[in-house]
């Protein structure tokens, strides 16, 4: 396998999204037209030569999905032990050459996995029911927000969103300040690769310790959950209704959990004393 200057290119894929014709019907008539449609290719997530998960994900930003889904399925406990990430050419889609210490290629062995995750799901090809339901950690309480934070970084994430203002099919993932200004955002057809794109994003970038929350425009599942329990992420926000073994397992962890973030509304379920009430 050849590494290549250009990978998406070289397995056809020239970006995150592609112009396709179609043919819009009406009652009375139908035009031909273009769609801007989102693209979404096979990515092997690879260590140390071993194959460990393959994802349909987005063609953008993948170095940070390896960081992220790294520290999120535990693969790492911390972004410096990843060596580096080459973006490889394969036969039918994109590897992801992640290069880790010994020790923890060994401990990645030995969980004898081997996903298979189709777009939206995180559980295809979990060889047991302890793998896939594993209890997220405690997660510390040092954030304090007032509920504007929410309605800002809401609001912005809504402007964010360049690819799914194209095309309307992406989910998006932010990571937003203690006072709701989004410092990054990343975007992918799966709700968890754009999450732990987003959080390969802010490890990459050394600010993995600063006080915040996460944002999604997807519902949260408990995997979400899970993923941002694992980072220490106090605070994970939902466009969406989340699961009850997402509420739960929030709850266990620690976590504050929000659904419904839509304008000036939304609902917490889990450990709500970390916001505030905006004022009046």
């Amino acid at each position: 396998m050849m590494e290549t200057d250009d990978p998406l290119a070289a397995v056809g894929y020239r970006g995150a999204t592609c112009e396709l014709p179609l043919r819009r019907l009406g009652d009375e008539t139908s035009t031909n037209g273009v769609a801007v449609v989102a693209e979404e290719v096979p990515v092997a997530l690879v260590y140390n030569g071993r194959p460990h998960a393959v994802v349909m994900a987005t063609p953008a930003d993948l170095e940070d999905l390896a960081y992220g889904f790294s520290l999120t399925e535990s693969i790492v406990s911390d972004s410096r032990q990843i060596e580096h990430v080459d973006v490889v050419k394969a036969s039918h889609g994109i590897e992801l050459q992640i290069k880790i210490p010994v020790p923890a290629a060994d401990a990645l062995e030995s969980r004898s996995r081997n996903l298979v995750a189709r777009t939206g799901c995180g559980l295809c090809g979990v060889e047991s029911i302890r793998d896939a339901v594993r209890l997220p950690p405690q997660v510390e309480r040092t954030l304090k927000i007032d509920a504007d934070s929410l309605w800002r970084a809401g609001q912005a994430m809504e402007e964010r969103q360049t690819l799914n203002n194209e095309t309307h099919t992406i989910h998006g993932a932010a990571w937003a300040t203690a006072d709701g200004h989004l410092t990054f955002v990343r975007e992918d057809v799966g709700r968890h690769n754009a999450l732990d794109k987003v959080c390969g994003a802010i490890a990459r970038d050394g600010r993995m310790a600063d006080v915040g929350f996460l944002v999604v425009t997807s519902r949260a599942s408990y995997e979400m959950v899970q993923k941002a329990a694992m980072l220490g992420i106090e605070l994970l926000a939902a466009v969406s209704r989340p699961t009850g073994l997402a509420i739960r397992f929030a709850d266990t962890a620690g976590m504050t959990l929000v659904g419904l973030l839509r304008g000036r509304t939304a609902s917490v379920y889990s450990h709500a004393d970390r916001i505030e009430a905006s004022p009046s």
